[in-house]
């Protein structure tokens, strides 16, 4: 971001260009092809980078299989992170930033939803802004109700942070430094609505690029749609509408 020191920060003391954190919760079915899809995208770029694996109070094989996935690939740069309960996404994701050693900071959701090409396509534009912000050309598999409410979700977030980003939920492409110094406080779905505009109010800089992706329906304890992460929406939508109003304040 544009603040004094904040680049220089991220950037002097880090051996690595990227981190990359996984947090995943009972995702035994899915894990192991994200982690393929992973090492595939970065075979194209020629960039540092480290895979931290975090298993949320997963009760499935989710663990298991991470760990045999690291040892038939040892070159592959992965380390795993097991929280004894579930903390939830945002947990995860401020937890891995503080874990993590790259310059760069991106999430990957572990049910293998984003093909090579758009890990491809976010990455490559590492170093042009602090953000890389992606949105969705297309998301397959999405109903027609949950792309109204996305695109209803979209629209009061601009509305009450005076900005106008094409879609918020596309995990950005941060610098890790400012994941650790501005992290989100919210615990479910809203965190990277409350980290972007949070940023943007910062005087952060982004970049807009279009991906491709597929939606997958979650069960009851992890879809967007439960009272958890409802609550959590409601918590990200006041609090941007309430540094809005303290920023015209003060």
């Amino acid at each position: 971001m544009s603040s004094p020191g904040a680049g220089a920060a991220a950037g002097s003391t880090n051996a690595l260009d990227l981190t990359i954190v996984v947090p995943c919760l009972d995702e035994e079915l899915n894990i192991r092809d994200t982690l393929e899809v992973i090492a595939a995208a970065m075979r194209e770029l020629p960039r540092t980078y480290e895979v931290l694996v975090i298993d949320d109070g997963s009760t499935d094989g989710t663990s298991r299989i991470v760990e045999a996935y690291r040892e038939a690939h040892p070159d592959f740069p992965l380390r795993l992170y097991r929280n004894p309960a579930n903390r939830g996404l945002t947990r995860s994701y401020v937890d891995g930033a503080f874990l993590g050693r790259g310059r760069y900071y991106r999430l990957v959701c572990g049910d293998d939803v984003e093909p090579v090409e758009t890990l491809v396509a976010v990455f490559s534009h590492m170093g042009e802004a602090d953000m890389i912000i992606p949105y969705h050309l297309e998301l397959r598999r999405k109903s027609s109700l949950r792309r109204w409410l996305s695109n209803y979700y979209t629209t009061l977030v601009n509305l009450l942070s005076g900005y106008n980003i094409r879609y918020y939920n596309g995990l950005a492409l941060h610098l890790r430094y400012n994941v650790m110094r501005w992290g989100p406080y919210s615990f479910g779905f809203g965190f990277q609505a409350e980290l972007i505009t949070r940023l943007l109010d910062e005087g952060a800089t982004a970049i807009e690029i279009p991906v491709m992706a597929q939606h997958r329906e979650k069960g009851r304890k992890n879809s967007a749609l439960n009272l958890r992460n409802s609550l959590s929406v409601t918590h990200t939508l006041v609090e941007i509408m309430i540094r809005r109003i303290r920023k015209r304040a003060f």
